[in-house]
């Protein structure tokens, strides 16, 4: 049995239903198109996968203004819309449970990014009205708010980001520090007066990666109240081999060991969908790599695809909770991983 931290901000489930046991992905992509509804084929495998709720990341990865971001929500906020037997959008507390009961899974709109605040405080205002709950401080790269994990000087949390942090607690933002490096999130962490996630992140003890956070932050952001996200991508494994469900197991489980059982995730950051792996699929995401190494925001290692062995199919959250329960975890802790701790977080920094 894995040694767990005992919290008491822990979410208090009633039996087995929906209502009670959320199943929430800290990130990961849906297949929304604004020109036309999804498919029955398609429909079918979002609805198979049991989630209630997921956070999908919008405004691009570092790359992106205002402008095009405005845009980019816009169309998908429409995707949604054509999509109400499928989809909601996550709008406070209230909506994060309410629509798994009439069949529709919940999208939390997010950034992971903060270049289309533009380094101004009035863009977190604008944008927590047009409906985005969730914001980062700093892609892989440093801005006006943060360094990223991938700056080659950290300049830490700045002034302006202490402010940017005040600014989203007050309006009800949860602040997600994936891509912030070390020095810039515990900061952050100890700025912030609500809890902060790590939506999507691996555990450097396990693998050490500059994607993948220290004991000291996974420790940080537990004590804060918050929850880290264990994500599928390669970084999980030594390159180049694909992760496997063991290897994110043993994330996992580490993050358990040192976050406690109320502040550990999942967090796939890949596609709900499965991964195509044909040749003219991978031909299409090494070009997506290719540009991300040009425009110099690409992780060291990137370029096996977002996916973990075993958990490359829409209803990986059951594959999941059997495979912790087949490890000794208790029925409690499961339901916390699957979703109650994320949904706890959201729901107290979104006040």
């Amino acid at each position: 049995m894995l040694p767990m931290r005992a919290s008491s901000r822990s979410l208090q489930h009633h039996g087995g239903s929906a209502a009670a046991c959320p199943v929430i992905d800290g990130n990961l992509v849906a297949p929304l198109d604004p020109a036309e509804p999804l498919d029955r084929s398609t429909a079918a495998q979002v609805r198979s996968s049991g989630l209630t709720t997921f956070k999908q990341t919008f405004g691009g990865s570092g790359d992106q203004d205002r402008a095009a971001t405005d845009e980019e929500l816009a169309q998908a906020f429409r995707a949604i819309a054509l999509n109400p037997g499928v989809f909601s959008l996550v709008r406070g507390p209230a909506d994060l449970l309410a629509d798994a009961r009439k069949g529709r899974v919940g999208i939390i709109p997010s950034f992971e990014a903060a270049e289309m605040l533009e380094g101004r405080l009035e863009n977190i205002d604008h944008y927590r009205s047009a409906g985005v709950l969730v914001m980062g401080l700093s892609y892989n790269r440093a801005t006006p708010f943060a360094s990223g994990v991938l700056s080659q000087q950290s300049t830490g949390l700045t002034e302006l980001g202490r402010e940017a942090v005040h600014r989203m607690n007050s309006l009800g933002v949860t602040i997600d520090l994936s891509h912030s490096d070390e020095a810039s999130s515990l900061a952050a962490t100890g700025a912030s007066i609500r809890p902060v996630v790590i939506s999507h992140a691996g555990c450097a003890a396990v693998q050490p990666h500059p994607r993948n956070k220290s004991d000291t932050l996974l420790r940080s952001v537990a004590d804060a109240g918050g929850v880290v996200g264990i994500y599928e991508l390669s970084f999980l494994a030594p390159p180049p081999r694909q992760p496997t469900l063991d290897d994110y197991l043993t994330h996992l489980e580490h993050a358990l060991a040192v976050c406690g059982e109320d502040h550990v995730g999942i967090g796939t950051d890949g596609g709900l969908l499965p991964f195509n792996t044909s040749p003219a699929s991978m031909k299409a995401w090494n070009a997506v790599i290719a540009r991300r190494k040009a425009a110099g925001v690409s992780a060291p290692g990137e370029g096996p695809p977002p996916f973990v062995i075993g958990l490359n199919r829409p209803d990986r959250y059951g594959v999941i909770s059997q495979a912790l329960r087949r490890r000794g975890l208790p029925s409690r802790v499961v339901e916390k991983v699957l979703g109650a701790n994320f949904a706890r977080t959201f729901a107290e920094t979104w006040r």
